[in-house]
């Protein structure tokens, strides 16, 4: 028997498949990697979703030229996104809400880069999850309070750029201080983005690079969002020694940073499949922002504005949507926007739609078995109606795994090994 819209899913599939293959670790880390040093080694530190893969594509390519002997470290993931290696040393710690490894990961890293020699390259494997993978409190911050901080940041609603500028505050690690314990030896970043507008110092909130931020700012964050932060946070928050390393600064002028791979990249890999198909592309951007289920609602006036006209069209975009948490569900930003295209389509004729996180896990209870997002068809308020589901309640409730996984629309890649933001296509064909 043949599934309804079985075409549609496929293809929306294969547009998120593209996406995530572009910003793989396989296919963009190796033209970037260094030359070993003459008289030295590289020592190998890094963090992130997408790092075990990274780590993985990096002593490959060593190995593959003889100089497996000549490269040594660990770097950080998620837990579940570990990988086996033979040279480079893979910890899993906590994501998004760090763990007692995500302390003492931070803490390694920064006793490696410091015990380096001065021949030595410093190789700093950077992706998104950084943030929360390297957890190093400031002088008087308990790890229990940085905790309840974060678990208050995302459910306030918070952009990911602002949840960065008040972690980098509170860290003896992020804002450019692992690349000053390196202490003016060279330091190579290399980074896949996942943030909006592929700011360095706001990928795994900036370790090695200069931070425009500052701890005004990060006060301001916590006001704006009514976060009543502990004590001990409060006063960290007032200390001029938390200040992070500004633009300019000596102790990063050996410290440079590369880009890997980035969201337009991955938008722009799918894009070439949907114009071989017949769509005319728009990409919407690769760096919104904004409450999920408002945007889903903007995008489907736009792919209902679309129909109107008889444009076949292929919505894409990125960026990073957030979700103000107000029930007790379960999901993502991803399954919140496609729950809510879902609703503001109503069933159109013709349009379809997926949104998932490139890294595979979109929010949820942040195991590596989680929903990467959803698939939006038009029967599927139709089969959610069928199930004796109220798709507005659990919208209220912020259930939007709960509607997906009982109509079928989950998408459940398990950990992709990269991490280049959410991708987003609505595709209109009259």
């Amino acid at each position: 028997m043949t599934t309804p819209f079985a075409g549609e899913r496929a293809r929306l599939l294969q547009y998120f498949e593209a996406a995530v293959a572009a910003a793989h670790p396989a296919t963009c880390v190796p033209r970037h990697l260094p030359e070993v040093p003459a008289e030295g080694r590289i020592v190998i530190v890094g963090a992130g979703k997408a790092c075990a893969a990274m780590a993985l594509a990096t002593e490959r390519h060593y190995i593959e030229r003889g100089q497996g002997d000549r490269i040594s470290g660990f770097v950080t993931t998620r837990h579940g996104f570990g990988l086996p290696t033979k040279i480079i040393e893979i910890v899993e710690a906590g994501h998004p809400v760090p763990d007692e490894n995500s302390v003492a990961s931070a803490r390694r890293a920064l006793e490696l880069v410091a015990s380096a020699r001065p021949q030595d390259l410093i190789l700093c494997l950077l992706s998104g999850g950084a943030s929360a993978l390297w957890s190093a409190p400031a002088d008087g911050i308990g790890f229990d309070a940085k905790q309840a901080l974060t678990k208050s940041m995302l459910r306030s609603g918070a952009r990911i750029s602002e949840m960065n500028c008040v972690r980098k505050h509170l860290s003896r690690i992020k804002g450019g201080r692992l690349a000053a314990a390196a202490a003016g030896k060279e330091v190579l970043t290399l980074a896949i983005s996942d943030v909006p507008n592929d700011t360095p110092d706001a990928i795994g909130s900036g370790p090695t690079v200069a931070d425009t931020t500052t701890l005004a700012q990060a006060r301001a964050i916590l006001t704006h969002y009514k976060i009543t932060p502990p004590a001990e946070i409060a006063r960290a928050l007032e200390n001029p020694e938390n200040e992070t390393l500004s633009p300019g600064s000596a102790a990063l002028s050996r410290s440079r940073f590369v880009l890997a791979a980035y969201p337009m990249g991955s938008l722009q890999a799918a894009a070439a499949l949907a114009r071989q198909a017949g769509y005319r592309v728009d990409i919407l951007g690769d760096s919104l922002e904004g409450e999920a289920r408002d945007v889903a609602a903007f995008h489907a006036a736009m792919a209902k504005d679309a129909m109107r006209r008889g444009d076949r069209v292929a919505l894409m975009s990125g960026g990073e949507l957030t979700v103000t948490v107000r029930g007790n569900g379960s999901g993502g930003p991803n399954q919140e926007y496609a729950m809510g295209l879902a609703i503001a389509l109503d069933g159109a004729a013709g349009i379809v739609g997926i949104a998932c996180d490139t890294d595979g896990i979109d929010g949820g209870g942040g195991k590596a078995d989680d929903p990467a997002g959803a698939i939006v068809l038009p029967d599927t308020l139709l089969r959610a109606r069928d199930a004796g589901l109220d798709a507005s309640d659990l919208l209220s409730n912020n259930d939007s795994t709960g509607f997906f996984r009982q109509i079928g629309d989950l998408v459940t890649p398990g950990p992709t090994q990269t991490n280049a933001n959410d991708f987003r296509v609505i595709l209109v064909d009259p």
